[in-house]
């Protein structure tokens, strides 16, 4: 199935590389000796990470040294900064969130309301209906500039490694208690998943490894 659908769609502005072999002959191969950066650190440098999280990465980062490949702490994610990332980050976020509803409030022949939405959402989405075309333009332009940046590390690095999450799983409405203010849930989720904006954002290959 991915020999089959490997490669670009008509169309498409970008791709990945094309594979060198057919993808059953990836299994069980030789990966060879890695270069792997690792952290636990956030972007933001002030989001407090839980011990769980942090040693789950050192035993993580271990084991690959054991496995034989190179691996280095450094923190990388040092060469963002985070908040105009943030900010650049939510005028996209929010501007294709927007988008969206009113898509398919459109289809559906009604207007958005707030009372078909979760306080989080319809507040992202008046976020979202207040950005200008400017704004979403100058904010893309960064993230690229952003993407230039971490595509550089990779001349150094073969991957890197950092939790998925700053927290263990959490109970059930854990970041968005009914009846909060959606500005403090929000920043809750912020913090929750510190960690994957970055590849979100540069468009990283990533995974998350239990």
């Amino acid at each position: 199935l991915l020999d089959a659908t490997a490669g670009p769609d008509l169309g498409d502005p970008y791709w990945a590389p094309p594979p060198k072999r057919p993808f059953i002959e990836e299994v069980g191969a030789d990966p060879g000796s890695l270069r792997i950066a690792f952290t636990t650190k956030t972007a933001d440098q002030t989001t407090q990470v839980h011990p769980d999280c942090v040693q789950a990465v050192r035993e993580a980062a271990a084991l690959c040294e054991d496995l034989g490949h190179r691996v280095e702490e450094t923190d990388f994610t040092r060469k963002a900064d985070y908040h105009a990332i943030g900010r650049d980050f939510m005028v996209l976020y929010c501007g294709q969130l927007a988008a969206t509803i009113q898509t398919i409030c459109s289809a559906l022949g009604h207007e958005p309301g707030p009372g078909m939405f979760e306080p989080v959402t319809w507040m992202l989405y008046e976020m979202g209906k207040a950005f200008t075309a400017a704004d979403y333009l100058i904010a893309t332009t960064n993230l690229q500039k952003l993407s230039r940046t971490v595509a550089a590390l990779f001349t150094a690095y073969d991957l890197t490694l950092t939790p998925t999450l700053s927290q263990p799983p959490l109970p059930l409405n854990g970041l968005l208690p009914a009846g909060e203010d959606p500005r403090r849930s929000w920043a809750r989720v912020a913090s929750f998943a510190a960690f994957t904006p970055l590849e979100n954002i540069t468009g990283q290959p990533a995974m998350s490894v239990p």
